[in-house]
């Protein structure tokens, strides 16, 4: 008998040890660093930001305002696994995916490829029961980024377009506050990842060779896409300050998708609104021309429609996203400053509708 109880023993002892071993190896990719560094996604000097391999770059058409601050992106794939193509929402990307976003800024705008600083690395993992949201701020030699998951506050200047110096308190968001912005159903998403934005060029080093190439294809010949259809049937977003890639429409259309849309849609926190303002909303109503507001309060500006066409001056969406009261202001995340650029695209079109 007692070399039984013994032998159990021993073999309960074995199958724990085992187990807990299994446990850490399938969920070790997931565990939160206490730096950057640690996960091994760049090579190199590490605010130089060249991917390591199996970490693919990427660009969005219009892309987020984010208070100036550029950005890299990068996504890592499971090995062997793939995205699974979608038409109108964000790819599907398998579990085991992270999506990387570095927030810098030049030190002088006119000259973007020169020196620059970074702010934060975000990183969002894809778990077996949802998206985890991660956010690391650089520290001031620019060596590394550490664990913050309470938000953090620094001060940045640059030198901006017009040759003039900008000085920000720039904010990094706590875990709460990035939830807020990629709440679809209750439940975290990515926002900016979809075809119709990562439908553009990218220009992609590989063996020491510059090419250019379609992002979408780009990731089909890497054979990390499934059932791309052929790139004239896939939706292309305009790029917001780019003229030649669309009309008025599909620019400020494409702005306020990128900008609104991750709250004002059929899915997103703000749906009880109304006011849906996705790429391919098509009801006017929705959209906000002549539309009442459910709820403003004072942040209407005494206006009484969000949209009233020919007159941005009446609208209420113009009076929400040139405010910088945290109050009135949308989006209420993400952002301290007006986007003047951004906000003069949305005037000129709601000035030149019928």
């Amino acid at each position: 008998m007692k070399n039984l109880f013994f032998s159990l023993f021993v073999f309960m002892t074995a199958f724990a040890f085992q187990f807990r071993e299994t446990m850490l190896s399938s969920n070790f990719k997931f565990a939160p660093k206490e730096n950057l560094s640690e996960y091994g996604f760049f090579k190199g000097k590490l605010a130089d930001q060249t991917p390591a391999e199996g970490v693919i770059p990427y660009r969005l058409n219009t892309p987020l305002f984010s208070d100036y601050a550029e950005k890299l992106r990068f996504i890592q794939l499971p090995a062997g696994q793939k995205v699974a193509y979608n038409p109108q929402e964000v790819l599907s990307f398998p579990v085991g995916t992270v999506i990387i976003k570095t927030f810098y800024y030049p030190n002088d705008f006119r000259q973007p490829d020169a020196e620059r600083r970074i702010m934060e690395t975000r990183l969002l993992v894809h778990e077996e029961n949802g998206w985890k949201a991660l956010e690391y701020v650089w520290n001031d030699d620019q060596s590394d980024a550490y664990l913050e998951v309470a938000g953090e506050t620094k001060e940045v200047s640059w030198i901006h377009h017009d040759g003039k110096k900008r000085t920000i308190q720039y904010t990094m968001p706590n875990l709460n506050q990035c939830k807020g912005c990629h709440n679809r159903n209750e439940q975290m998403m990515p926002i900016g990842p979809s075809a119709r934005q990562l439908n553009g060029d990218f220009h992609y080093v590989e063996n020491g060779q510059k090419i250019v190439d379609n992002q979408l294809n780009h990731w089909q010949k890497l054979g990390i896409l499934a059932d791309l259809p052929p790139l004239e049937n896939v939706p292309k977003a305009a790029v917001w300050n780019d003229p030649a890639s669309g009309s008025l429409d599909a620019r400020a259309r494409a702005w306020l998708d990128i900008n609104c849309a991750h709250c004002h849609s059929s899915q997103g926190p703000a749906k009880t609104s109304g006011l849906i303002l996705s790429h391919n909303e098509t009801d006017l109503t929705k959209l906000g021309v002549m539309k009442a507001p459910v709820a403003a309060g004072r942040g209407s500006g005494g206006r009484e429609f969000s949209i009233v066409p020919s007159q941005p001056e009446k609208s209420i969406l113009i009076y929400r996203l040139e405010s910088t009261d945290p109050g009135e202001m949308m989006p209420e995340l993400g952002r301290k400053i007006t986007h003047t650029e951004g906000v003069a695209l949305v005037r000129e079109w709601i000035k030149a509708m019928k």
